[in-house]
């Protein structure tokens, strides 16, 4: 999908860098992620207002650093670098990027000074989000200085290339008035027009799937969730009856999870569901295992057999749909740049190289309030959209250690407990994620008269807004108490609850 006059984000493997792309949808603005390898072709094919670098993990100064072409800072276009792209621009121009004495990671001081478009209608101390260990220690001719912190060069231009560049994130929520830095590149100096919308993308993507399918059957890998069950949606909308949707109990899922999901897609929604049983070949596979990493690949690659099983049943499948998103894409593997690897998702990075399908991903590049904006263009309810995330290996990585079918009752009725008492405090939908984690560590107890030495459970509610960063929710203490007092008399063999109150960073949501 493309629409002209948007913005072209050339990616250098940053794990914001859809974050960007995102800020700039927001604002109704098209936005493409291209690799940093991107011919000049290709960018030019988009007919971008403008085009911005992204950050990156590298240092500029090793020969194996990406690049991109530097005639694309010729194409009379406004540049805008961020982070690496601010040490790419300096280091291709002439200037010197160098090792920090002082690295500089998370809150720092932006001092705005000299004036710059970017920075219009601000003031002149920002706090902004760096994530860094090098930096600018020498600009390139023509360049001015028109920001700084304690420590580094911080924001600098050269307005008569239309060249800007920023060392810090202004995409991150972490950053005072980064939106509107922003908006002021899109907007004030690339002067682009708001050009996309929800509906829009519904209509690029149904007609996008149908050129990509022709007269094939597919079949669709439904979570329950948000995600897999607009994929759908958006596919049926596409290609009609010849989708079928598997939902697959595989012995991982929460407290009446199987039933509820096949009433609400089935009844209430209209698709085609097949509902498959599979929870015994599930468990069989993850027997003994214990690292995270092998529970995932082994859960990934059981789907995919469990779908190819389907597949043979109904005849003449070709393309298997999941409703990946893209902080799962970024955790996973490197997509558009060297980004890093920080966990398999069973549906990216867990797939076997020997798929028997070609894949449809049509929430590839989007986060999942953007997921939840395109379902309510499509008319699904509310109860849908608004359902917590639920990993895709289920319960398996909330359950640390071996999984036994005891251990998962455990874990099903503690965290049926947790959400219980979210929806019952109005919380529900003011938080992103509510629920318990078995953790593999026995605690001594009181019972009655009698010591105990039962298991512990920890407790995980945050709030975010697209899963990239998290905060741990500061919950009223009575739900807390309820939570705890429920799950220490209702749980059988459960001795201990705590809370966790970790962020991400350097925290996942997930604790596997």
């Amino acid at each position: 999908m493309s629409v002209p006059h948007g913005i072209v984000i050339l990616d250098f493997g940053s794990q914001y860098t859809q974050l960007i792309a995102r800020r700039i949808r927001e604002r109704d603005v098209f936005s493409a992620v291209l690799p940093c390898t991107a011919s000049l072709d290709e960018v030019r094919r988009h007919q971008p207002a403008g085009i911005i670098l992204s950050g990156g993990p590298s240092s500029v100064y090793d020969p194996k650093s990406p690049v991109c072409d530097p005639k694309v800072l010729e194409l009379g276009l406004p540049v805008l670098g961020i982070c690496y792209g601010l040490q790419w621009i300096t280091h291709t121009l002439g200037g010197k990027v160098e090792p920090a004495s002082h690295k500089e990671y998370g809150p720092a001081m932006l001092f705005v000074q000299n004036g710059s478009d970017i920075f219009r209608g601000l003031p002149k101390a920002i706090r902004v989000w760096n994530s860094h260990g090098d930096h600018v220690a020498a600009l390139p001719p023509g360049f001015k200085l028109v920001g700084t912190t304690d420590n580094a060069i911080s924001a600098a231009e050269d307005p008569e290339r239309r060249i800007y560049a920023l060392e810090f994130h202004p995409e991150v929520r972490h950053t005072e008035h980064g939106e509107q830095m922003l908006g002021n590149f899109v907007f004030e100096i690339c002067k682009a027009k708001p050009n996309w919308s929800g509906g829009a993308f519904i209509a690029e993507s149904t007609a996008a799937i149908r050129r990509q399918v022709g007269d094939a059957r597919a079949i669709c890998a439904l979570s329950g969730g948000v995600d897999s069950a607009v994929a759908a949606m958006l596919v049926h909308r596409a290609i009609g009856d010849r989708l079928t949707n598997v939902f697959v109990d595989t012995g991982l899922l929460r407290k009446n999870e199987y039933e509820q999901t096949v009433e609400l897609l089935h009844d209430r929604l209209g698709l085609n569901v097949d509902g498959v049983r599979a929870g015994p070949r599930f468990l069989s596979r993850l027997t003994g295992i214990t690292d995270p990493e092998e529970k995932r690949r082994r859960i990934g690659h059981e789907f995919i057999d469990v779908f190819a099983d389907e597949a043979r049943k109904l005849g003449g499948i070709n393309y298997l749909v999941q409703g990946t998103l893209y902080p799962d894409v970024i955790e996973s593997v490197s997509v558009k740049g060297p980004s890093a690897v920080i966990k398999t998702h069973h549906n990216v990075g867990g797939l076997p190289p020997d798929l028997p399908f070609k894949l449809i991903e049509p929430l590839r590049d989007l986060f999942k309030d953007e997921v939840r904006r395109i379902g309510r263009e499509m008319g699904m309810p509310e109860e849908m959209l608004t359902k917590h995330p639920f990993p895709g290996p289920g319960l398996a990585v909330r359950l640390l250690g071996e999984i036994t079918e005891e251990r998962l009752a455990t874990l099903r009725e503690a965290d049926a407990i947790v959400v219980e008492e979210i929806r019952r405090a109005g919380l529900y939908e003011k938080t992103w994620q509510a629920f318990a984690v078995l953790l593999p560590v026995r605690s001594v107890g009181v019972m009655g008269d009698d010591r105990s030495y039962g298991n512990t459970v920890a407790i995980r509610v945050v709030d975010s807004e697209d899963a990239m960063t998290a905060d741990w929710s500061r919950l009223p203490y009575e739900v807390l108490a309820r939570m705890s007092a429920r799950i220490g008399n209702e749980v059988r063999g459960v001795s201990r609850v705590v809370y966790d109150v970790s962020s991400k960073p350097p925290s996942t949501i997930e604790w596997e």
